[in-house]
């Protein structure tokens, strides 16, 4: 049975004053239903530009290339503005990354929901649904919530209005961007019950785009790794966190600040250096500027993605010589 969504040989470019961007490079990923990818890297790692590609959402000057974009069976690419008008909020629903900007500020945020609704359900049900959707979601006093406008609702509940809007209509795939960042502790642990909940009644299929690495350990089921726009490392997100094949992926889980380590590290782990401009293209492996585990053959031709035990994929001459670290669900 096909995948859900499959992605193979996804590639952006963005012409620039400065040269040929190339942000994302060759990415493949695919989510089967009621499944859990976690996508996880650096900001700049060409993350939510996939997510975007996916939804064909990308900025005017960027083009696409891709071996296919299918969900549900049948390709995304091409699509005219009417058939993704049809397609987004109904089939797939994405919660954006930044609260701040995702609503109109000029509109009440119940005007703004009930457009979605409207255009995908009948018009009846719009109230009725909103009002239980923002109740699933934490927010308290739903009907009056829904004739505030942006500015008004504190950055949390911009949030929890974006995720409930993104949910309405019971969307085949959820794509999450960062979706518990502007939260508390307990309302992002209610937001991650509610979205495992989903998965049990729906099946949906979920994308969760995160640098936490604790919040990943708690509901995906695979993991991908992005640096520098390309995927280092894949696999089961249990055999990814205690034993990361690729050095980039340790040093992500170096970073995190684990209880009963206190005693045996004085100082937090680090990733030194930054990620690299997407310009031109590549002619060795990406990390080897920033990795502690680099050799020269690293530096003297493209490394490819090859396939190690359990499944899993790693970017890596030397995948499979890292130190074990078990991850904690936050």
């Amino acid at each position: 049975m096909a995948p859900l969504l499959d992605v193979r040989g996804l590639r952006i470019s963005i012409a620039t004053d400065g040269g040929l961007l190339h942000p994302v490079r060759g990415v493949d990923l695919s989510v089967e239903r009621g499944e859990t990818l976690a996508i996880v890297g650096e900001s700049g790692c060409g993350k939510s530009m996939t997510a975007q590609a996916i939804l064909g959402l990308l900025p005017r000057k960027a083009r696409l290339s891709a071996e296919r974009i299918d969900f549900d069976g049948a390709s995304l690419i091409g699509l005219n503005q009417r058939q993704w008008r049809g397609l987004r909020g109904r089939r797939i629903a994405m919660i954006f990354q930044d609260p701040m900007t995702a609503f109109d500020p000029c509109y009440r945020i119940g005007d703004q929901i009930a457009e979605i609704v409207r255009r995908h359900r009948p018009e009846s049900a719009a109230p009725r649904a909103m009002a239980a959707m923002l109740g699933r979601v934490g927010v308290s006093a739903p009907e009056d919530r829904l004739g505030q406008y942006p500015h008004q609702l504190s950055g949390g509940l911009r949030q929890r209005m974006m995720i409930a809007t993104a949910l309405l209509c019971q969307p085949d795939l959820i794509i999450a961007d960062e979706p518990t960042t502007a939260l508390d502790v307990t309302i992002q642990a209610q937001i991650l019950r509610l979205l495992a909940d989903l998965q049990k009644e729906t099946s949906v299929g979920l994308v969760v785009i995160t640098h936490d690495l604790g919040v990943v350990a708690g509901i995906a089921d695979r993991i991908t790794v992005m640096y520098g726009g390309e995927v280092v490392e894949t696999g089961a997100a249990g055999a990814i966190l205690t034993s990361p094949g690729h050095p980039y992926t340790q040093g992500l889980l170096d970073c995190i600040p684990t209880p009963g380590e206190t005693a045996r590290r004085t100082t937090l782990g680090y990733i030194p250096g930054t990620v690299p401009r997407p310009v031109g293209e590549l002619t060795a492996c990406n990390f080897a500027d920033r990795c502690p585990h680099v050799e020269p053959a690293c530096r003297q031709s493209r490394v490819g993605l090859a396939a190690h035990d359990g499944g899993r994929s790693v970017r890596c001459l030397l995948a499979g010589a890292r130190q074990s670290r078990k991850v904690e669900p936050a």
